[in-house]
């Protein structure tokens, strides 16, 4: 895995500063401490830090063919395959890593040559010869790439936005509608940034920066197509799908360097796990953390799959007043990340870093095969919608909804005021809402009257409905995994792994999310994704020969963090000091953060979630804004 950075002048050939742009490589130097390197030419500068995976000793970045460089982040898994077709086709190479099938691979087959590619990666290549720069981003968005366009007609990129940030002419000032983004969403999606201006390349999009061309808008392709349903028995099906898990985590296994996985004792991760030693002729490395609270510990789990595969396994207790780690995690995301098992993810990262350099997770199956607790709620909930007319839900529902009184404090079934409010509304808003943080009615008392007149309209939501309504797909199921592939899974899960893993140099790898078997999985008919209750309902039953059952159908837990108890302890008066922040007051209202904060200390409300996401802003604003 590795950083890159570059900058592009489309319009006059500019000279390119090669300090600079290797200062923003620098920048970066985490994601790559095995190399460094940079070129430039007339009106272009391309750097690059490298983390050694494959061919360890060559492919040096960035790297040439005749009139074609480029720098790249990412592994290419069927590199071979696609290597030995442009042998084929009298392409000669001198490397042995996956990096030259770029470059063979763009003068072959231009764009076209994405659709071959199976992997994680964003690159940046430059044809001198057709003037252009070619940034792309794969399927999923598992490597991230950030640009933009500066005073000087330039355009700069990064791989991580602290790329950007060492540059002199990007000018610093936030961005209101991702701030709103966040605190509705808990992180800033790919369609957004923090910093005002600069953008996310969007995964599976391509923009082609031409000389004497203005910047154009990029171009997606490749997308998840939820409209067809495969065909077969439930033995075909569930063969299949085995099929496609093992070979894309043995696509994942090439490596040069020690490779492990992490293992949380969740179904996820111990299939990958299971497979992986399938497939291995020695014993798989693998790794779990584990909490003082047994609550929240899954380490049992997790050894029991260790010593079903005879894994060579380690574990390590983290601490629940973790939240010292919150520095380093504000540095390593740059933008604000709400999600707090950022906090454990950073942790198993640093300790499988302590053994291996490539680490296969289980991220993915979630958004892949409907494993969400909530797409259990949201079709209950259609199943009530359908029930009435549309108008009719609407009065009836929403009128009940208003009366009954709110109790966070309850348990789940008797929290009905929620559960009664999203049946008053159609299933893309009500959905969009239940995957949001801190409420739209919370976010209006939070923010400004005048913070709320700069947004004019604009709300985190909209961007769910307005995916969920044009998702090419037959179901509302259909519908909530799309639109949670498009925006959670790139902009929470993905980022987390990605800035946690690359923060210790470790390269992540997720099979789950080859995406032969994501276009397999939203092939299924909804009851094999989601059945009684029961997510992830046919990957469960391929995997039985594999887990026991106490793995594959016991309640979901993943990575829980105790934050709510540190606002009414370690960190409670870090909350209340949030109300007089200036970063905070631009934006927020002082005495209703006060508020919160107390509600939440004495017990009389839960806002643990939102007091978390105004730490982690108001320690961004401070890092990126001063």
């Amino acid at each position: 895995m590795c950083g890159i950075a570059g900058i592009y002048h489309p319009g006059t050939p500019k000279p390119v500063d090669r300090a600079r742009v290797l200062a923003m490589a620098d920048a970066q130097a985490h994601r790559g401490p095995d190399g460094a390197g940079v070129w430039t030419a007339s009106g272009v500068g391309l750097s690059h830090r490298r983390l050694a995976i494959i061919d360890v000793a060559g492919s040096p970045q960035p790297m040439h063919d005749g009139d074609l460089t480029v720098t790249y982040n990412g592994e290419i898994y069927n590199f071979a395959e696609v290597r030995a077709e442009l042998q084929a086709m009298g392409a000669k190479f001198v490397t042995n890593g996956d990096t030259e099938v770029l470059l063979h691979g763009w003068r072959q087959w231009g764009p076209a040559m994405l659709d071959r590619l199976n992997g994680m990666f964003a690159f940046a290549l430059h044809d001198a010869g057709r003037q252009c720069l070619f940034l792309a981003r794969d399927r999923l968005g598992v490597k991230p790439l950030h640009y933009v366009e500066l005073s000087d007609g330039s355009v700069a990129f990064a791989s991580e936005l602290k790329g950007l940030l060492v540059h002199p002419l990007l000018r610093r000032a936030p961005d209101l509608a991702a701030i709103e983004d966040f605190m509705g969403l808990g992180y800033v999606p790919d369609d957004a940034c923090v910093v005002a201006g600069v953008k996310k390349l969007p995964a599976a999009h391509y923009l082609m920066l031409e000389r004497g061309r203005p910047v154009p808008m990029p171009r997606r392709w490749w997308d998840l197509d939820f409209t067809n349903r495969a065909s077969g028995s439930l033995k075909d099906l569930e063969a299949e799908l085995v099929d496609r898990m093992r070979a894309a985590v043995k696509l994942r296994m090439v490596s040069d360097v020690p490779l492990g996985a992490f293992l949380s004792g969740g179904v996820d991760s111990s299939a990958v796990v299971a497979l992986m030693a399938e497939l291995s002729k020695g014993a798989v490395k693998t790794c779990t953390i584990g909490f003082q609270e047994a609550g929240h510990d899954e380490r049992a789990y997790a050894d029991a799959i260790a010593q079903r595969y005879h894994t060579d396994h380690r574990e390590r207790v983290v601490a629940a007043d973790d939240f010292a780690l919150l520095d380093r995690l504000t540095s390593a995301f740059d933008e604000p990340f709400a999600d707090a098992s950022a906090l454990a993810t950073f942790r198993v990262c640093e300790l499988a870093r302590e053994q291996v350099t490539v680490a296969l997770s289980g991220d993915g199956a979630d958004e892949a095969f409907a494993g969400y607790r909530r797409y259990k709620f949201q079709a209950a909930e259609e199943r009530v919608r359908s029930l009435l007319p549309r108008e009719m839900s609407a009065n009836v529902f929403g009128t009940l909804g208003r009366l009954y009184p709110k109790a966070d404090w309850a348990p789940r079934p008797l929290r009905a005021k929620t559960t009664l409010l999203a049946l008053a509304e159609d299933g893309a808003t009500a959905y969009a809402r239940s995957v949001g943080v801190t409420t739209p009615g919370l976010r209006d008392k939070l923010f400004t009257a005048e913070a709320w007149r700069q947004l004019g309209g604009h709300r985190a939501e909209n961007r769910y409905i307005a995916t969920m309504r044009d998702a090419p797909a037959r179901e509302a199921l259909d519908r909530a995994q799309y639109a949670d592939i498009q925006h959670y899974l790139t902009g929470d899960i993905l980022t987390k792994v990605d800035r946690t893993s690359m923060a210790v140099s470790l390269e992540a790898r997720e099979p789950l999310l080859d995406y032969k078997l994501m276009e397999f999985a939203a092939t299924l008919p909804s009851s094999m994704r989601l059945r009684r209750g029961q997510g992830k309902w046919l990957m469960k039953k391929a995997m039985e020969r594999y887990l026991p059952d106490d793995i594959l159908y016991r309640p979901k837990m993943g990575f829980v963090t105790p934050i709510s108890a540190w606002f009414r302890g370690a960190l409670a008066n870090e909350a209340a000091d949030l109300s007089r922040s200036p970063r905070l007051l631009q934006w927020f209202d002082g005495p209703a953060i006060e508020r919160i904060a107390a509600e939440h200390k004495a017990g009389r409300a839960e806002h643990g979630r939102t007091l978390w996401q105004l730490v982690t802003l108001d320690r961004s604003l401070a890092r990126l804004f001063g």
